[in-house]
């Protein structure tokens, strides 16, 4: 199972500002979640790698907002 780079690239390196509010009033940091989106793309986007709490942080986090980046662009996020 794999993250979509292309667009999990873009959210991290140029709208981290989204993580961030996302995270806002949660407990969780931002560079945490952006953690588990650089180890993704160090790692070709293999969901399967992660931890059982990098999943979840994936999950909350990262897959919402990449969902909804999808949904603008056209593209489509791959199922995990």
């Amino acid at each position: 199972m794999n993250a979509d780079l292309a667009l999990l690239k873009n959210l991290i390196h140029k709208h981290s500002d989204e993580i961030e509010k996302s995270v806002a009033g949660t407990g969780y940091l931002a560079r945490t979640v952006i953690g588990v989106g650089t180890f993704l793309l160090d790692n070709e986007g293999d969901l399967d790698l992660l931890s059982a709490r990098q999943r979840l942080t994936f999950d909350r986090f990262l897959r919402p907002l990449l969902d909804a980046r999808s949904r603008r662009s056209g593209e489509t996020v791959k199922p995990g």
